[in-house]
């Protein structure tokens, strides 16, 4: 997609690039990727406004970085606006994106909401807090979407967070759910999206540290060493390290779902499902016996 275009020619995210070959190939992956998972689920609406959150994690650098090259490329025809949204959290440095984002006029909204303080408050001691914290962020974020004219919520969430959510469900949720690449919110006035459907997080991570993007971790709450997200990712780690490849063939199920070989009434009409009488004088009949069927 890339291989007919000037490379001379980038948008400032990419300033300082590295010039190696391999960092060519990754970048050149991750827009591919990024956009077949957009035209996939019909994620664009021309003329459609983005509200792209940014936690300054390293996934939410790729995934701002990736869509405004394809914009700059002509490929994406929606306006995009960065978003950050500080939680108040100890210890988050308040500068470190509105300098990033101006420094390469990228357009932004910062927007300080001590949310920190209320989780502090409600969750009991020893609890994570990340259910709630993730709730409350969500509200503002719909919130902001809404004040700017925005028709979409754009989420860092990649396949690794996918596949891990599948696996949380289904450990501890008692269901076969996932982060879906676009979602209605339950209002029906915005759409939650996530392009980066289709990446792996060791390519997100690779890329952003090749660029030098200024991360901010997201434990700062000191809150995640014991959640379900990380002992999933750990059983999924030690899949991958014993079979290669494992958590892509994993996520490809995700796309290949059978329901009538699973047990889900509501999706699948088992109870009308019977054989139908075979007439014996039916033509069909010899080749039903030459193939091996009863009658």
């Amino acid at each position: 997609m890339l291989d007919d275009v000037d490379e001379t020619e980038i948008h400032p995210l990419f300033a300082g690039a590295p010039d190696s070959l391999e960092f060519r190939k990754l970048r050149k992956r991750l827009v591919r990727e990024t956009r077949a998972a957009i035209e996939d689920f019909g994620m664009v609406r021309p003329g459609d406004r983005w509200l792209v959150c940014l936690s300054g994690g390293k996934d939410s650098y790729a995934l701002l970085a990736i869509l405004h090259e394809l914009q700059w490329r002509g490929l994406l025809p929606v306006d995009l606006l960065a978003c950050n949204l500080d939680q108040g959290q100890p210890g988050f440095p308040a500068t470190v994106l509105p300098d990033f984002l101006k420094a390469r006029g990228v357009p932004h909204r910062i927007e300080y909401q001590d949310t920190y303080s209320i989780v502090k408050e409600k969750v009991p001691a020893g609890r994570t807090y990340c259910a709630l914290c993730s709730r409350l962020r969500r509200g503002n974020l719909y919130r902001i979407a809404r004040e700017e004219g925005c028709a979409a919520v754009v989420l860092g969430h990649h396949r690794d967070d996918i596949l891990e959510t599948f696996f949380m469900n289904l450990f501890h949720g008692g269901r076969l759910a996932t982060m879906p690449p676009k979602l209605l919110n339950e209002d029906g006035d915005l759409t939650v999206l996530r392009p980066l459907a289709y990446v792996a997080e060791a390519d997100c991570e690779r890329f952003s540290r090749a660029m030098g993007y200024p991360i901010i971790p997201c434990d700062l709450c000191g809150s995640q060493e014991g959640l379900q997200r990380v002992q999933v990712k750990r059983l999924l780690d030690e899949w991958e390290s014993r079979s290669p490849g494992r958590r892509q063939v994993m996520f490809r199920a995700l796309m290949n779902v059978r329901p009538s070989h699973l047990l889900d009434a509501k999706l699948f009409d088992f109870e009308s499902l019977f054989p139908q009488a075979i007439d014996p004088a039916a033509d069909d009949v010899p080749l039903l016996r030459q193939r091996g069927g009863e009658l």
